[in-house]
């Protein structure tokens, strides 16, 4: 393998015996060049204040992560070019920075990163594995670069991969073999189950392979479905970890480095607890939601507050989102709504502090039942009725919405939105889902979890915000007369353990039946999910969580003759 160096990247230079290098952690919004600078000359303030010499970004962040075709428009390329060489003419005096740019070159569109140093752009590098899979689809829009050699600074090899090139061998292997001492990794690496186990593992592979010490930084922050965790780390050659950052919040921190006998190590480097589990779900929850509404410039939001466990939840996410002040629930019974419900919707509203309202929805259905009922005539009352009854519901929102400006929220689970257990133009209306890509059992461990915990920085009450009484209580729509949602669906520990199967593994429906589910229940889970693509191609975006989300990572026709009949 072979890579070179620039006339202006092979000045002599003393090569440095201790660097500080800071990690900015921090949160870009897609297309906001001038703000994403602002951010960059922040941090920069702030790491010249603890002694930097060099300030690390993540992937991208001029642009914001991931910018899809936005970055084809030449005015955006020109916009990320003019602020990098603003950037760069402040660097004089130092500290340096690290920054990510797309970058048009010979007519080639780059995922760039940039050495920017001394007044000038001092080095460039090129991402050389484009991600092509799962949410990933920079092969569209970007062209590869050459396999890179490390960037001179201050006399020391820098090492560059960018995100996806540390995920084969042969980036690492052809910075090691040209003479990269420390390997810097900019990252626009999404949060989803999991995942810190697969970068820890990726990033030892490339630390043993080269023996060279890995700094890896990552994003923070909402964008549309994606949710960027951060958790930014550090790796010695021995593979001891020596860098943690917390997940989900910004961060610009400083790390010394040493040069002994066989190499650079991190000797300082701050170290923090990092959310797992049903924690790491919830904060990705609440951090998508917060920066939905507020890089989208919504006031605050609204949504129907049922008295079910869905609602109950994402008003929770709200307020610990946004605030109570800017949430407003809206409760909109009907002859079908249980007193339990009532009082279920105002004790959680009581315990969130938020604005709760109540609009009976009968005189509107009772019209429009009115005006179809000669349509209708001679025909039995079925689910056309009770759909009205959730239109009219989405109706009422959006016309709040539309009043007030707030973005109305959509409360449908991931159970419900694989089997089609939902009404178009009704209770799926909305602008964004905070739990589209959680099951119903999981909505149910997150609320208790919420019960005991929330997020650092989350702007809601402490203790029990979801009663246990609504927890409880059997699920359902209330759309008619007791009805329950086990009239209609299997059991949820059932179904949700069939769909994670069919939906993120792609199980063949002969393998769940070998597996002991019973084959009727699996046949006709199999079938909803796959009728009811037409749904969710018009359902409001959502956190992604899982390794598979509606959107981005699961991409059906909703055309589609083939059925698995196992």
């Amino acid at each position: 393998m072979t890579a070179s160096l620039s006339a202006s990247e092979t000045a002599a230079t003393v090569p440095a015996e201790t660097l500080r290098i800071a990690v900015a952690q921090l949160n870009p919004v897609v297309g906001d060049v001038a703000g994403n600078a602002e951010k960059v000359r922040m941090a920069r303030d702030e790491a010249a204040l603890q002694g930097a010499d060099l300030v690390v970004f993540s992937e991208l962040f001029l642009a914001g992560y991931p910018p899809e075709d936005l970055v084809l428009k030449p005015a955006f390329q020109q916009a990320c070019r003019a602020a990098l060489d603003e950037l760069a003419a402040e660097t004089v005096g130092g500290p340096a920075l690290l920054v990510g740019a797309p970058w048009v070159e010979d007519g080639h569109l780059h995922n760039g990163v940039f050495l920017l140093e001394g007044g000038r752009i001092a080095a460039k590098r090129f991402k050389v594995d484009l991600p092509n899979y799962g949410v990933f689809d920079e092969k569209r829009v970007f062209v590869p670069g050459p396999l890179p050699g490390p960037i001179p600074f201050k006399g020391v090899r820098l090492g560059v991969p960018v995100c996806e090139d540390i995920w084969g061998p042969d980036v690492v292997e052809c910075l090691s073999e040209t003479g990269a001492e420390i390997l810097i990794v900019p990252n626009g690496s999404p949060y989803r189950r999991s995942v810190y186990d697969e970068r820890a593992n990726i990033a030892v592979a490339r630390v043993v392979e080269s023996g060279l010490p890995l700094l890896y930084v990552n994003q923070v922050g909402g964008q549309d479905e994606l949710v960027f965790d951060g958790a930014s780390f550090a790796l010695n050659a021995d593979r001891t970890q020596v860098m943690q950052f917390p997940g989900f919040a910004e961060r610009v921190r400083t790390t010394q480095w040493r040069r002994y006998e066989n190499g650079w190590k991190c000797e300082e480097a701050p170290f923090a607890d990092r959310l797992e589990g049903d924690k790491a779900d919830y904060a990705a929850c609440v951090l998508g939601l917060k920066d939905y509404v507020n890089k989208n410039r919504f006031p605050g939001v609204v949504l129907g507050l049922s008295g079910g466990i869905d609602s109950a939840i994402c008003a929770a996410m709200a307020v610990d989102a946004l605030g109570p002040e800017r949430v407003h629930c809206i409760m909109l019974p009907y002859r079908f709504t249980s007193q339990d419900s009532l009082s279920d919707a105002a004790d959680v509203a009581r315990r969130l502090g938020v604005r709760y309202d109540t609009l009976p929805i009968a005189p509107a259905v009772e019209a429009l039942e009115g005006l179809l009922a000669p349509l209708f005539a001679g025909r039995e009352r079925d689910v056309t009725e009770e759909n009205l009854q959730s239109r009219v519901r989405g109706t009422l929102l959006m016309s709040v919405s539309n009043k007030f400006g707030a973005m109305v929220v959509t409360t449908g689970n991931k159970s419900e939105m694989s089997t089609g257990y939902a009404t178009l133009y009704g209770d799926m209306n909305g602008g964004y889902n905070p739990i589209k890509d959680l099951y119903k059992t999981e909505v149910f461990r997150l609320s208790r979890l919420r019960n005991t915990w929330k997020p650092t920085g989350a702007l809601g009450p402490d203790g029990i915000v979801i009663p246990d009484a609504l927890i409880d209580k059997p699920p359902t729509a209330e759309l008619r007369e007791n009805q329950k949602d086990q009239d209609s669906l299997p059991p949820y520990e059932v179904l949700d353990a069939i769909l994670a199967r069919l939906v993120e593994a792609e199980t063949p429906v002969a393998q769940l039946i070998a597996d002991g589910f019973d084959p009727a229940v699996v046949k006709r889970v199999e079938r909803m999910l796959n009728i009811a693509e037409y749904k969710r191609r018009q359902a409001a975006p959502g956190v992604k969580v899982t390794t598979r989300n509606f959107g981005r990572d699961r991409r059906y026709p909703i055309t589609n003759g083939f059925r698995d009949l196992g």
